[in-house]
């Protein structure tokens, strides 16, 4: 099973390759990032569903059994997920679209995926961290196309970002600790399991401070709009301008 593991491999990041083919054949008066953004937010979804229903119905639970041998539907989706970071790791090589942060988060979860199936076992919890990680990435893919079509400043904007912030606190933050403390408190899981644990919690934060930045301004520029609109409303009615009826 062990060397049917890279064959596996190979086709999803055949898979992916060529769905961004064809997105890329079907939206030629788009750029190339468009079609990539498409393929990301197709894995989201399917990550997301497939995560969470090997994690919440399949079993086992990540929370109280880490380290435990892999499943047969387990295997299936971190070999579909690992094609994927792969194929998106060498786009953002390629093409210098994201900083350092993002590759570093791109390469500890190719080797986290990795060492799981390499191992038979730890894939409980790295499915959870898939979860957390790409229940998030459709709404972020939401946003960019929505700046991309000039429909970002509306209020589907806002509610898009408002889930965002939500979702990127509540799960990959507050479960993502959850997570880490049974991850460590467990002696079963491998030590550079736990290591890599850490290191994808610790990404989260730096992606948090990052967030909590953009929520401060996004809040202040629409409080000052407010009031702005508010003054100017009082001004005209204090000038007689705006009669009640």
């Amino acid at each position: 099973m062990l060397f049917a593991l890279p064959l596996r491999v190979a086709c999803s990041l055949l898979a992916w390759l060529s769905l961004y083919a064809w997105f890329c054949h079907r939206y030629k008066h788009r750029s190339y990032e468009w079609s990539c953004r498409l393929v990301t937010l197709t894995h989201g979804i399917l990550a997301t569903c497939l995560s969470a229903y090997i994690g919440f119905i399949d079993g086992p639970w990540p929370l109280s059994h880490p380290g435990s041998p892999n499943t047969t539907l387990q295997v299936h989706g971190l070999c579909l997920s690992l094609g994927y970071f792969l194929f998106d790791l060498c786009w953002c090589v390629y093409f210098q679209t994201e900083g350092a942060l993002m590759l570093a988060h791109h390469l500890v979860s190719i080797l986290g995926i990795t060492a799981s199936l390499a191992l038979g076992e730890s894939a409980a919890e790295v499915n959870a961290v898939i979860f957390g990680s790409e229940i998030t990435n459709p709404l972020l893919q939401a946003r960019w196309f929505l700046k991309e079509t000039g429909c970002y400043h509306s209020l589907t904007g806002d509610v898009v970002d408002f889930f965002f912030v939500v979702l990127f606190t509540g799960v990959r933050i507050g479960v993502g600790a959850w997570l880490m403390y049974c991850e460590l408190a467990s002696p079963k899981p491998r030590w550079y399991i736990k290591l890599g644990g850490v290191i994808m919690y610790a990404v989260s934060w730096v992606f948090m401070v990052s967030i909590c930045r953009f929520a401060r301004r996004k809040s202040m520029k629409k409080y000052h709009a407010w009031r702005s609109r508010r003054s100017e409303e009082l001004y005209l009615k204090t000038n007689g301008h705006l009669k009640n009826h």
